[in-house]
């Protein structure tokens, strides 16, 4: 019954290749072939492959195609489920999910949980934006600004940090030598207009930022601006995320400021933090303060992540207890809590390390 049905079907593609060019051929066909191999008689294959003969054939593979046959393949094959909501199924734009994950996962950062939602769902829901998005995270190590970045790209992408859609790039390792600058210049150029042509919206992480050429970051500078295109291409969907330890020292005064006269960091809020974190980036060496990011006004928010307290700490130490599947009670947290090190001396108000060092250092209190 199958086989007499998807018979015409086929006849009826091939009478009318002459109306494809012939690559769009072979992307459309390799990619339907994998699927039946796959899933239909259940050949070895690994789902998920991140290769573009997994990926569902876009609109612009069928030009001159007669949409009557178009739509007939179209709706067979979502019939099989194979079909999202987004038309691509890389990506997924789980807004919910980013919520919730922020409110649950992410422990004593109230405005960066504010902010980066905010950020991310207006985005994401206003498709005509004039401009990508770009946001820039601060604090110190281990305050939550990579695993707030993970956050992102498991909720935006089916694959996560691992998407064919997600870049991301560590200043010292992918850019150490000053002497290769305009080597590097052409490669990340490259990199991401190869990745916006790939996927209609994509996610660009930098690490450690404060340690980029600001000529390296001038040179993307334009994808990052309000333009319709860069040489006939649009970053508009784009995200990019910068993160640093930029104001790590500033944040932290306040949140001192905040518990020395007895109030909730809590009660810390945007306008106690955004214009001394703009004003120090500013005066900081380095690629942000020297880069046309910040002259003309392109980030659109900066993100402050607060120093962590032995509470949050206790947190962290319950969620890695949990990834590995065990329960820890109370004494053995506080026994993990109390191991690190904490800031100023006096006090030992603020973990050192935050949250980071945490995964490894519960080794020490297994059984």
């Amino acid at each position: 019954m199958f086989a007499r049905w998807l018979l015409p079907l086929v006849c009826a593609l091939t009478a009318e290749a002459d109306f494809l060019h012939l690559d769009s051929i072979s992307n459309v066909s390799t990619y339907y072939f994998n699927y039946f191999y796959c899933n239909i008689w259940e050949g070895e294959c690994q789902p998920h492959q991140d290769d573009a003969t997994q990926q569902v054939p876009a609109g612009d593979l069928w030009p001159g195609f007669p949409q009557d046959y178009t739509s007939l393949l179209h709706q067979w094959y979502c019939s099989l489920g194979q079909c999202c909501e987004s038309g691509d199924c890389r990506i997924t734009n789980n807004i919910t999910g980013l919520a919730k994950d922020l409110q649950t996962k992410l422990h004593g950062q109230h405005l960066a949980q504010s902010v980066v939602l905010k950020a991310i769902q207006g985005f994401i829901n206003n498709p005509e934006s004039n401009k990508p998005l770009t946001l820039s995270f601060h604090g110190w190590t281990g305050t939550g600004k990579n695993f707030v970045a993970r956050l992102i790209a498991d909720n935006l992408y089916r694959d996560g940090v691992k998407s064919e859609c997600v870049r991301l790039f560590i200043a010292p390792f992918h850019f150490p030598h000053a002497r290769l600058l305009d080597t590097y210049k052409g490669q990340l150029r490259e990199a991401i207009r190869d990745l916006v042509l790939r996927c209609p919206e994509t996610l660009f992480i930098f690490d450690e930022a404060e340690k980029l050429h600001p000529g390296l970051i001038d040179a993307i500078k334009p994808y990052m601006d309000h333009y319709d295109n860069v040489d006939g291409v649009s970053y508009r969907r784009a995200i990019f995320i910068f993160l640093s330890n930029i104001g790590g020292a500033t944040i932290n005064d306040v949140a001192l400021d905040f518990w020395h006269s007895g109030q909730n960091r809590e009660d810390i809020g945007m306008e106690d933090l955004e214009h001394r974190l703009r004003a120090e980036t500013l005066e900081t060496q380095g690629g942000f303060a020297q880069s046309e990011l910040m002259s003309d006004h392109l980030i659109d928010f900066f993100v402050p992540f607060l120093p962590l307290e032995y509470r949050h700490v206790k947190l962290c130490a319950r969620d890695a207890y949990a990834a590995r599947g065990l329960e820890a009670d109370e004494t053995t947290l506080d026994e993990v809590a109390k191991a690190m090190l904490y800031v100023p001396k006096e006090e030992r108000l603020f973990s050192a390390q935050g949250c980071k060092s945490i995964p490894q250092r519960i080794n020490f209190f297994l059984p």
